[in-house]
């Protein structure tokens, strides 16, 4: 049975480019979480004034990869130290949010925290926030932001900010990457 992870960091075009070439993922959907408004635009979560995050909701079988890998990929492609940005992408719809499932998942992603922390991967303060997500309180992007780094693989953001974190992933993660 598969479970599902929902992670903010940044772009989501980012974290959904990365994520679909994991092993054990069956799907990755780019949305918004986290704030007041029902059904919002993509314009709207720019704006800045609905709270939600962009996060991708990844379907991922366990048996294959655990949630604490998936985890462990997301600290490795983004930077959970900015406070409500990654890179030039600025504003709390670019924060570093966990959005967990469960008490295990909850559990597990302060601990990932914890170790992160521990062992200093990172110069500045980790600031993710890891909160409960509240099943009405996800809505799925705009279909044209679903796929869209391997729709749009020479458009600028894609070129200079996705691809990067694709990159890295593959060289960090080689064992993970799915086959075919």
């Amino acid at each position: 049975m598969n479970e599902t992870a929902t992670l903010g960091g940044g772009c989501f075009w980012c974290l959904e480019a990365v994520y679909l070439g994991v092993e054990g993922v069956s799907a990755v959907e780019s949305g918004y979480a986290g704030g007041q408004t029902r059904h919002p635009s993509y314009e709207q979560v720019c704006d800045g004034e609905t709270g939600h995050a962009e996060v991708v909701k990844v379907e991922f079988d366990p048996s294959t990869i655990s949630y604490r890998e998936i985890l462990d990929i997301f600290f490795a492609i983004h930077d959970p130290t900015q406070l409500n940005r990654q890179g030039n992408d600025v504003g709390t719809q670019y924060r570093s949010v966990i959005f967990t499932h469960s008490d295990a998942q909850h559990d597990t992603a302060l601990q990932a925290i914890r170790e992160i922390a521990e062992q200093r991967i990172y110069d500045g303060k980790i600031v993710t926030e890891v909160l409960p997500l509240d099943g009405d309180n996800y809505w799925p992007a705009e279909a044209y932001h679903q796929n869209y780094f391997a729709q749009h693989p020479n458009q600028g953001y894609c070129s200079f900010v996705v691809a990067p974190k694709v990159a890295k992933f593959r060289q960090k993660f080689a064992h993970r990457i799915k086959a075919g």
